[in-house]
């Protein structure tokens, strides 16, 4: 069969189950696109290339798949590189196809000609630049196998335009087998057996997940574990939704936003059983001061990860999920009654720690943020599908939306990255179309990538935005005003656009709630609505979030009002 590249990529990505592609077209890419709408494969206009690859980091979290994203160079390529990076810092596995220049003009300052490789191997798992047609279908499944085994991450294919021109004799592809490259899915079973001793002789343990619970799909193992052990359990941000939020035994997210009760948890227990977590420095805090009394079980598959920043006691290499369905099988055998009665002083103190120092906040005449979040809960049920943009907003969804199933948080954990929740959610509806998808998003975070409103309403996409508007850069202003005398330097947003004339303008629908009063029959209207929505809530000014561990300290050092 003869065939050209371009036909030998669609043909290649059909093989791998792919059928959204979230992509903006340009010059050496045209070939690439004439060949696509002869497909089944549905294509994504979007506004901007930024949005394209958020998009498709959103639609892998949603769906479980694989999430695609395709450009055009230079510019075009270069605008993922944020998407990327973000995708890359919380293992999402992505497969980014940029086009470059005929492969003679290569390195010659050729027009819309960028080292898209070069850029970004730091950000990528892996990245190719396709020499040669006939190397083209087993890059495509390599990069596929790359982006979804082991640790997932995200994998460019750079494909110059003769490349995809070029027309060979077609051969169906080997399936993917690299020998550098085998990631340890089953866990050494004598650390394992460590781990149930150490569970049997900890006074104060708690479980502490990541993202890689999620990834794995351990979450029901991880509940499992949980309700065996009596254990309590907290997560990371990444990791909301792997233990249901509503559960007794769930203390809340640790960190640097994280509750009174899961820091001073961490600060005081005995054995922290991590799964699925980088220990990054917003749940570390000052590293010394981590669980300084704690003995520290770690499971991960990216041998790399573990020891990076904390010292482990049992370091455990594996998947989360087979590890774990290992772990409980062990602890099956293991009689707990009597070491759970000896625990109950733990749980006590945990209470106590609970009802001392809640998530609180005091509605008055004017929005609270947290009002907002929480009757957002209330009437969703806690059942949409949550997409953040970054700042107050995301720690305020974080805290306030109660996710009781994985998958259901999506967010920009590790980069931080503005923008990424509006084209996130349209990524999360087009891969759940019967889902409820809402944004939570800040004024200033928001209009990173506002021009995907055009994408959500073209489609016809009813995904909610509900912007917590404040009038300021909020998380910036916060630390400003704690740490820098309330000297408000180029926070202020002031100038900022109507949202409800925007939301209008795009063919939208576009609500306000400027009191209190107002923000439940808003919310209603919105969420009932069958059309694409911006929900604007004029909230206090200077509310901050709370908790909050200043940079440098320990955990359990939280400014609490």
């Amino acid at each position: 069969m003869k065939l050209k590249g371009t036909e030998i990529l669609l043909k290649t990505l059909k093989s791998e189950g792919v059928d959204t592609i979230f992509g903006y077209p340009g010059g050496v890419v045209l070939d690439l696109y004439d060949d696509l709408i002869r497909t089944d494969i549905r294509h994504i206009l979007v506004r901007h290339e930024q949005g394209a690859i958020h998009a498709a980091d959103a639609y892998a979290r949603a769906s479980g798949k694989v999430g695609v994203c395709l450009v055009t160079s230079g510019p075009g390529a270069t605008n993922t590189v944020t998407g990327i990076a973000s995708a890359y810092m919380d293992s999402i596995p992505v497969v980014v196809i940029t086009g470059q220049v005929p492969t003679p003009l290569i390195g010659n300052d050729a027009f819309q000609e960028v080292d898209i490789v070069g850029i970004t191997r730091p950000c990528t798992k892996h990245n190719y630049l396709v020499k040669y047609t006939e190397d083209l279908a087993e890059t495509v499944k390599e990069a596929f196998y790359i982006a979804k085994s082991g640790r997932p991450g995200p994998v460019l294919i750079d494909l110059p335009k003769d490349v995809g021109n070029k027309t060979i004799t077609y051969n169906a592809p080997r399936e993917a087998k690299l020998k550098s490259y085998n990631p340890t899915y089953k866990p050494n079973m004598k650390q394992l057996h460590k781990v149930v001793e150490l569970i049997k002789t900890a006074k104060k343990p708690i479980l502490f997940a990541g993202g890689g619970v999620i990834l794995s799909g351990a979450s029901a193992e991880l509940k499992k574990l949980a309700k065996k052990t009596k254990i309590p359990v907290t997560t990371s941000l990444m990791g909301l939704g792997a233990f249901p939020g509503t559960d007794p035994l769930w203390l809340g997210m640790i960190g640097m936003h994280g509750t009174y009760r899961a820091n001073m948890s961490t600060g005081d227990c005995d054995l922290i059983l991590a799964v699925g977590v980088r220990f990054d420095d917003r749940v570390t805090g000052k590293i010394n001061t981590f669980a300084p009394q704690s003995k520290i079980v770690h499971i991960d598959i990216d041998p790399t990860s573990i020891r990076k920043n904390i010292p482990v006691t049992v370091p455990v290499v594996g998947d989360c999920k087979i590890s774990l369905k290992h772990l409980n099988r062990l602890i099956e055998e293991v009689n707990l009654r009597d070491i759970i009665k000896k625990r109950k002083k733990w749980a006590d103190q945990i209470d106590l720690w609970k009802n001392t120092k809640p998530l609180a906040y005091d509605q008055k005449d004017i929005i609270k943020p947290q009002y907002v979040v929480e009757k957002l809960y209330d009437l969703t049920e806690g059942k949409a599908i949550v997409t953040t943009e970054v700042g107050q907003n995301q720690m305020w969804a974080a805290q306030y939306y109660h996710f009781d199933r994985p998958g259901h948080f999506i967010t920009s954990g590790g980069l931080g990255c503005m923008g990424f929740g509006l084209p996130a959610a349209i990524g999360a509806q087009i891969a759940c179309p019967d889902k409820l998808v809402v944004d939570i998003a800040g004024d200033g975070s928001i209009q990173m990538n506002i021009q995907e409103m055009a994408t959500a309403v073209q489609y016809c996409l009813p995904i909610k935005i509900v912007i917590l508007n404040n009038g300021y850069l909020g998380m910036v202003r916060q630390w400003q005003e704690l740490f820098y005398k309330k000297q408000y330097a180029c926070t202020n947003l002031d100038h900022s656009p109507d949202f409800v004339k925007l939301a209008e303008a795009y063919g939208a629908v576009g609500l306000r709630a400027t009191k209190p009063d107002e923000v439940e029959s808003v919310l209603s209207k919105g969420l009932f609505s069958t059309d694409t929505v911006i929900m604007d809530f004029r909230i206090e000014r200077e509310e901050s979030v709370y908790p909050m561990v200043p940079a440098g300290t320990a955990i359990t050092e939280m400014l609490l009002v």
